[in-house]
């Protein structure tokens, strides 16, 4: 099948094709959590320690280029916008390998330790930031797929730039809030590392 095919395909299914990426997205995690699945490398908890840095400099760059490519659409610069919205795509899909390698091969997550009230905004913090990550990804599915099958005149006339808008303010809070986690977690608190059933991107 070749890539207009591919692209015509998309561009004629959008819908559809976000809800099934999603549904596959969704699977790989819950799977990777739920089961025991023999893909993944084992890692000792230096290596989780080094997976967890490269997951928070991955959201970092992904943080950066998503702010960069909402000031360029603001500023008119429509081809900018498309290229920095493009690395940010690759850099979440890059942020999904390391991350399920990171749960499907420790033995064990990092488990926050700090005060009492700290400890509870941390939880909050991290609560939020995974109810906007689970809610990012249709979104941001959807919008990614208008963006390159469409020109830009087709965008203008498609509801790209409102779910757009709902997609990257969400996804931009919940990389703020896993950069921040991170940093209580990893660099300005402690952590007790254990086997606890805790989403944690520490």
């Amino acid at each position: 099948m070749s890539t207009v095919s591919v692209k015509r395909g998309l561009k004629d299914n959008t819908l559809e094709a976000t809800i099934a990426l999603s549904i596959v997205g969704y699977a790989l995690v819950i799977g990777t959590f739920v089961l025991d699945l023999p893909i993944y490398p084992e890692l000792s908890e230096p290596q989780v320690n080094v997976f967890s840095h490269a997951i928070a400099l991955i959201n970092l760059a992904t943080t950066i280029c998503l702010a960069t490519g909402w000031y360029f659409i603001r500023a008119g610069q429509v081809d900018r916008h498309r290229k920095a919205m493009t690395a940010s795509f690759g850099l979440i899909l890059l942020f999904l390998v390391v991350y399920l390698t990171r749960v499907g091969g420790g033995e064990g997550t990092k488990v926050f330790v700090g005060p009492e009230l700290v400890t509870t905004a941390y939880q909050i913090m991290l609560g939020i930031h995974i109810l906007l990550s689970i809610l990012a990804v249709p979104l941001v599915l959807y919008a990614f797929l208008l963006g390159i099958t469409r020109t830009p005149h087709e965008l203008r006339q498609s509801n790209h730039a409102r779910v757009g808008r709902v997609a990257a303010g969400t996804w931009l809070l919940s990389l703020v809030l896993g950069v921040v986690t991170y940093l209580m977690l990893d660099h300005i608190y402690a952590y007790e590392f254990g086997m606890v059933l805790l989403i944690a991107l520490g």
